[in-house]
């Protein structure tokens, strides 16, 4: 099999300054939409609709600005500078910017599961017992899959170090994950797809699959969500984000491979890295591409958020969950 190539240093981090530096007056001006999406399979959505140009068709006249990031807590920094208007992020940082006073809302689900834990090829363990003095690279602290690490060590009777614990939590970014097993930074790593799949074909071991990590693989890990200042003033554009949104998912749903070489082609103009496409097959096999959230396992998800200690509430989600507008476009 022939393996990809070493994945290059991820430099979004360094450009978020001049990023946050760059917002204006022209903030939630219905002549553009500023989108964050991440490199991530379980952003496929986002990226689809992006490569496939599903999003600037609807949007008409009104300019998609994308703008890419690593990880959920630049996306709660740019929205609390108003530096985007949309953004394609994980339940759990959502929750923390819902709960911290941000106008967010969640307009729509991404994508369930697609997520996994994975170890380094020289470090063999048979079970997540086995991580007790190991370290584990998260995307960021706070994330969704932070908070799903948690909950694992908890279930297996470990805690992290920073709760008095034998793990050690490293935030890397998902991208830099491959490198980070080739230079043996962190032992293990809970990652979004394609890097699950992608340090797999690089010799590293799966230790939990996107089910084994909470809920039997029934959970949010990707949600839409606008800034509500900017609906309000821009209803039109944010249906028509909605209508790209709700596109982009049926084209994934229906052709996998279409959705796999726009996938592949939007990740690699964001990293500069290509993904094989059996890479790709088995990241998308391993996450469900959905509009729908399961407000049950939301609402559970949050509790977890408040148990891992990132919150000290959960959100009301009649207020931080509006499905009103997609209900409306996919009757």
């Amino acid at each position: 099999m022939r393996y990809p190539p070493p994945v290059k240093t991820f430099l979004l981090p360094m450009l978020l300054p001049a990023l946050l530096l760059s917002a204006s007056a022209s903030a939630q001006d219905s002549s553009t939409l500023r989108l964050a999406v991440f490199p991530n399979v379980t952003h496929a959505a986002g990226l689809v609709g992006i490569q496939r140009g599903l999003f600037q068709s609807e949007l008409g006249k009104t300019k998609l600005v994308v703008r890419p990031f690593a990880n959920g807590s630049q996306v709660n920094e740019a929205f609390a500078a108003g530096a985007i208007d949309a953004a394609y992020v994980g339940p759990g940082p959502a929750i923390n910017a819902f709960l911290r006073g941000l106008p967010i809302q969640v307009y729509a689900g991404a994508a369930n599961a697609g997520a996994v834990l994975v170890t380094r090829g020289d470090v063999k363990l048979s079970s997540v017992k086995g991580l007790s003095g190991k370290s584990v690279a998260v995307p960021t602290r706070g994330s969704t899959q932070d908070i799903s690490l948690r909950h694992l060590l908890h279930e297996n009777g470990l805690k992290a170090t920073d709760e008095g614990g034998t793990v050690t939590v490293v935030p890397i970014d998902p991208a830099n994950v491959p490198a980070a097993f080739a230079s043996k930074q962190v032992d293990a790593a809970i990652v979004q797809e394609p890097w699950g799949a992608y340090v797999q074909a690089q010799g590293a071991r799966l230790l939990v699959n996107e089910k084994g990590i909470w809920n039997g693989g029934d959970y949010t890990t990707t949600v839409l969500v606008v800034n509500t200042d900017y609906a309000k003033k821009n209803p039109d554009a944010v249906k028509a984000l909605l209508r790209g949104h709700v596109a982009a998912i049926n084209f994934i749903n229906t052709n996998n491979a279409g959705a796999q070489l726009a996938i592949g082609r939007q990740i690699a103009a964001f990293t500069g890295t290509k993904t094989d496409t059996a890479v790709l097959f088995r990241a998308l096999a391993r996450t469900r591409v959905t509009w729908s959230i399961n407000l049950k396992t939301l609402a559970e998800y949050a509790q977890l958020n408040k148990e891992a200690g990132f919150a000290r509430d959960v959100p009301d989600l009649n207020k931080f969950v509006d499905l009103s507008l997609l209900n409306s476009l996919t009757k």
